[in-house]
This record gives structure tokens, sequence and C-alpha cells, in this order.
């Protein structure tokens, strides 16, 4: 059932300065799976957790690991319509030591990581 809320009512995300914009481009993560609903929530929920990793993983590392972890993230969040992590991973490519970028994406795959837990309840 919590498969149907992604088509239907996705939760609003009013932490989001992005004027009503939702974290996840369900038309694109829609074509990536085809349109099944169960597999955009396992998707999706994959995504959270590799999110998670890779935020740690570049808070952590050095200049290497972190443009290595946001490329990788970057790619991951294309895939699944995650426009803003991925932009905020590409910034952290081009400025892996910037203390502010880093804090950045921590927020933006935050709030996407609570947008894709309101979808699965």
């Amino acid at each position: 059932m919590a498969a149907l809320k992604i088509a239907f009512e996705a939760p609003d995300n009013p932490g989001s300065s992005s004027l009503g914009k939702k974290p996840i481009d369900f038309a694109l993560l829609g074509k990536q799976t085809m349109g099944d609903k169960e597999l955009e929530i396992e998707v999706l929920q994959l995504f959270a957790r590799q999110a998670r990793q890779a935020v740690a993983e570049i808070a952590a590392g050095d200049a290497d690991r972190r443009v290595q972890a946001a490329h990788r993230l970057k790619g991951a969040a294309l895939a699944v319509g995650a426009v803003d992590v991925a932009e905020a991973a590409a910034a952290i490519e081009r400025e892996p030591g910037n203390a502010i970028l880093v804090g950045a994406l921590g927020a933006a795959v935050l709030v996407t990581e609570l947008f894709i837990l309101k979808l699965c309840r």
C-alpha cells in the first residue's frame, strides 16, 4: 500500500527552499523502474542507505576519497532523480576541501532521506 503513495500522495517537503520542489523526480524514477512502484520503494531505500554511507565517507576522508565518494553519490542520486543531492555531490567533486559544501550535502541527503522515509510509512 505504501508504494501507491509514491504516485498519488507523495509527501510534501516543507523544509525545502526550492519552492515546493520534491527531493525526488518521480518521472525519472518511474523511467528507471519501468513504473514498478514496489521497485521504486526498494530503490529509494537502497539509495538512502548508500547516501548516508557516502556522507560519512566524505566527512571522514581525505580530498581524493571525498572526490571518489562524491562522484559515486552523484551517479546514484541522478539514477533515482535526487537532483539536489546530485548537485551537492558535484560541488564537492569540484571543491573537496570546502567544509560548507560537505554540510550542504549532508543537509540535502537528510531532506531526501526523510522524504523517502515518509513514502515508506
